[in-house]
């Protein structure tokens, strides 16, 4: 069935059909009431006997005239008035509409409809009137709607449809807005669907010649000589038009599905710049940049940007209108213009910060690296406004001494190096230069300004190792001097213990000297530490069962009040370290947390592994990407000041009272940790507790090559860092044969040959590598051990070891030294064989690597 033909509704519409009413009468009311009243009156004059009957008459006519209308209403025959529905006002305005409206029942039919609804279904008149889906039966344009429409109706729910009916015989179709909703809420109600339809074809029509002007105005737009584009103030692009997509080479239909960013078209820090504008709230502002454009393949195209911004009465920002001049073009038109076009770029993309200002330091014109820095600086944008306040207050007076001297037209400003402005600590460099003097009115001066905060913490970081290693060969130094002495010391205090029995008086003061001999060379050995020219000899460790094995002496060094915590990470990677001195590292952080928790408190020590991947993310200075096993030391004591954590590991530094401490601890943990090849770091706060970590590299076995040791007739050069000979059983310690002592020092070279001499040795003394060659050679080479300083005049150690092995390549020799064996080891020949005996040493020690280095083989 084809829909009826398009009729224009507004003629007078046909009266809907509907039963006749009639109107209620007060006169026949009046009529019916007073003939009443006259009955009465009449049967009242005649005597009661007469009048009996025709009461009893009139009752029985009332009472039944009263059942036939209780019947009747009951029925439905008879209603009461209800002048609500009666309303002419209301009857008019859904007959008088011009929407078709109708009102079906539950089973489809039309119980109402006005004269609208009749001409829009071309029904005839009121007797033809039919539902909706028996007006648009088989018309598969309207079939679909029609069926959601229906099954909504059935639901009880809203539903809109707006469908196309096409015309006949060469007429334009038209266009039907069709609704269906329930009568009312209640459950009879509810059972009722009202329908409504309205011919819309004028407003599509209206809307196709809009869309059209609008396809119209895209094409031109989208084709005009310039670009345009818009972003959100999220910074997403949400419209390119054509000629800009064709200039950056990017496809026009991706552009518009999302995902590209001002970032992604703008060089540089360009996209700075737009968004620099400063806020106004209820102000449109335009601003004109010249600035390279990038295109899909990474060239760059100099371009002019019309950039107008919006902002609400909130000072929020909408999207933007922004046109595109393509000044590539003007390079090969007009010179000048190619010349202006080369000095924006280099002003935009040098990577200094340049903006112009007046004397109230407001900007007038600045670069995109200012524009970035500037909001880098301050989130309100107060900075791309005023170069004072991209400057903390502390040294804003600096900067605004240097502005003022430019306004006067001064030359030759010094750099004002200052701390700028914002959340975290960052430092800026300056330069200002003044400007024409004619120009001087609108701008004061420019300002050139290049963050210099890596540089600084780069500076620190390198002033902090070279201190660190200057400090580390002065200790050295002086530990070598104080060796030498303390040898001389320990050796006299040798002799003098020889001398005199335990009877003796002056047998304890003697053992007092001993005891504080010992107790100086301990802190120097800690000054040897902290410089890394101890000897150390590593072994494959396992941290998990050392600590273990440290537990019990780790809680008597802090005693009941602190709990001890140690928390083993799983299948740690072993690690190759001095036992000793690792246990001195545990047991001097130890002893500082106990220290710093007087009251109580808890100290935790925690191991883990560390992967190459995760090392690279904890971003620690200094430390590079690799396996690591960690130590954590954490403490809930005072912590740490600020002020002072980055002085902690400098020797001779503490905050500890006069005579309890020497300030040695931690620098000896530093010395160890970096000589094992290892890193420690602190995090501290005051108040908070202190932790430190130490990061050793993981040994790999399957790399290690099998060292070469120093041997001499077969005994490593370990042999002499033995026990002392006071703890071990007394053994004898004399022996024959010829010994070259070379010493620089007279004093202690004097008092090593008596010990040796006193333990049947025949000693040739000589001061320098010199005179031991002459010695050597008046002997014929006829002697069975050297015994030489490392360090001396004129001829060291090693090269003395050089001209020997020469004449002799089987002859021994023993190095003393305050240094470490590693200082001077690399100075040496490959595959020389040596024994070492660390200063300062007792005669007992020094007679006991004698005989041991001289033994046969």
């Amino acid at each position: 069935m084809t829909a009826a033909p398009d009729t224009d509704p507004s003629p007078e519409p046909m009266a809907a059909p509907e039963p006749a009413r009639r109107g209620g009468s007060i006169v026949l009311v009046l009529l019916v009431a007073g003939g009443i009243v006259a009955a009465a009156v009449a049967l009242m004059t005649i005597g009661r006997a007469q009048a009996q009957p025709y009461i009893l008459g009139l009752l029985a006519l009332l009472a039944m005239v009263g059942l036939f209308n209780l019947f009747a209403f009951a029925a439905g025959i008879v209603r009461f008035a209800d002048r609500a529905t009666d309303d002419p006002v209301k009857g008019r305005i859904a007959d008088q509409a011009y929407d078709g409206l109708a009102v079906t029942d539950s089973s489809g039919h039309v119980v109402y409809s006005n004269a609208a609804y009749l001409v829009l279904t071309g029904a005839a008149g009121a007797q033809d009137v039919r539902p909706v889906e028996r007006v648009f039966i088989g018309n598969p344009d309207v079939s679909e709607a029609v069926f959601r429409l229906l099954k909504a109706a059935r639901e009880g729910k809203r539903q809109q449809e707006e469908v196309r009916i096409a015309g006949q015989d060469g007429e334009h179709g038209r266009w039907l807005r069709m609704r269906v909703r329930p009568l009312g809420q209640s459950r009879r109600e509810a059972k009722y669907a009202v329908w409504s339809i309205a011919d819309i074809t004028r407003d599509r029509e209206r809307q196709e010649d809009v869309f059209q002007e609008l396809q119209h105005a895209i094409e031109y737009l989208d084709h005009a000589p310039c670009g345009f584009f818009s972003v959100n103030p999220a910074g997403d692009i949400v419209y390119v038009n054509a000629t800009l997509a064709n200039w950056l080479d990017h496809d026009l239909a991706e552009i518009g599905s999302g995902g590209l960013k001002l970032t992604d078209i703008v060089s540089g820090d360009g996209a700075a710049l737009l968004t620099s504008i400063v806020a106004v709230p209820g102000e449109v502002k335009t601003e004109v940049f010249d600035i390279d454009l990038r295109m899909r393949g990474g060239k760059t195209m100099p371009a002019r940007l019309y950039h107008k911004l919006a902002f609400g009465a909130d000072g929020v920002p909408g999207a933007s209108r922004t046109l595109v001049i393509n000044r590539a073009r003007d390079e090969r038109a007009d010179p000048q213009r190619a010349a202006e076009v080369r000095f924006m770029r280099f002003f935009d993309h040098t990577p200094m910060a340049i903006a112009t200002v007046d004397r109230g330091g407001v900007v007038v014109r600045a670069n995109a690296r200012y524009a970035k820095l500037a909001q880098g600086l301050s989130g309100d944008g107060v900075a791309a406004k005023s170069i004072f306040r991209a400057v903390s207050g502390r040294d804003r007076h600096l900067l605004i001494a240097a502005i003022n001297q430019a306004a006067e037209g001064q030359g030759d400003i010094a750099p004002v190096e200052v701390m700028l402005d914002g959340p975290k600590e960052r430092w800026g460099q300056f330069f200002v230069t003044a400007v024409e003097e004619d120009e001087r009115e609108t701008e004061a001066a420019i300002v050139y300004l290049l963050e210099t905060t890596e540089r600084r913490a780069l500076e620190n970081q390198i002033n902090q190792s070279q201190k660190m290693d200057m400090v580390g060969q002065l200790a050295g130094g002086i530990a070598h001097d104080f060796n030498n002495v303390l040898s001389a010391i320990m050796m006299a205090n040798d002799f003098l213990l020889n001398a005199h029995k335990p009877t003796d008086p002056s047998f304890q003061d003697i053992m007092q000297i001993k005891q504080n001999a010992t107790r100086a060379a301990t802190l120097v050995r800690q000054l040897l530490a902290f410089s890394r020219r101890q000897t150390l000899r590593p072994q494959v460790l396992d941290l998990g069962d050392a600590l273990s094995d440290l537990t019990m002496l780790l809680r008597r060094l802090i005693g009941e009040k602190v709990k001890l915590d140690l928390v083993h990470g799983r299948d740690l990677w072993p690690v190759k370290v001095d036992v000793s001195q690792f246990e001195q590292v545990i047991v001097n952080l130890a002893v500082n947390a106990r220290d710093a928790m007087a009251d109580g408190g808890k100290l935790t020590v925690k191991t883990a592994n560390v992967t190459s991947v995760e090392a690279a993310q904890l971003a620690y200075k200094g430390m590079p990407a690799a396996d690591y096993v960690r130590i954590d030391i954490s403490d809930t004591g005072t912590g740490i000041p600020a002020d002072i954590v980055d002085k902690i590991f400098e020797p001779f530094f503490s905050t500890k009272e006069v005579g309890k401490g020497t300030g040695l601890g931690l620098s000896t943990v530093y010395g160890i940790v970096k000589q094992t090849g290892g890193f420690i770091y602190v995090d501290s706060e005051a108040g908070q507790g202190t932790s430190f970590h130490i990061f050793l590299p993981r040994h790999h076995p399957e790399l290690e090559t099998a060292p070469e040791a120093h041997v001499v007739n077969g005994v490593a050069n370990g042999a002499a860092r033995e026990a002392p000979a006071e703890t071990r059983p007394r053994t004898d310690l004399t022996g024959q044969g010829t010994i070259l002592l070379v010493e620089d020092e007279e004093g202690l070279r004097s008092l090593n040959a008596r010990g040796l001499r006193s333990r049947g040795y025949s000693v040739i003394e000589a001061s320098n590598g010199v005179e031991a060659l002459e010695a050597l050679e008046e002997k014929n080479g006829a002697v069975d051990l050297v015994v030489s300083d490392v360090v001396m005049p004129e001829m060291d150690g090693p090269t003395l070891l050089k001209a020997m092995r020469g004449r002799n390549p089987d002859l021994k020799i023993i190095f003393v030294s305050g240094y470490a064996e590693d200082a001077f080891e690399k100075s040496l020949p490959e595959n020389q064989q040596f024994a070492f005996l660390p200063k300062p040493f007792t005669l007992s020690q020094l007679v006991a690597a004698v005989k041991e280095t001289m033994a046969p083989s």
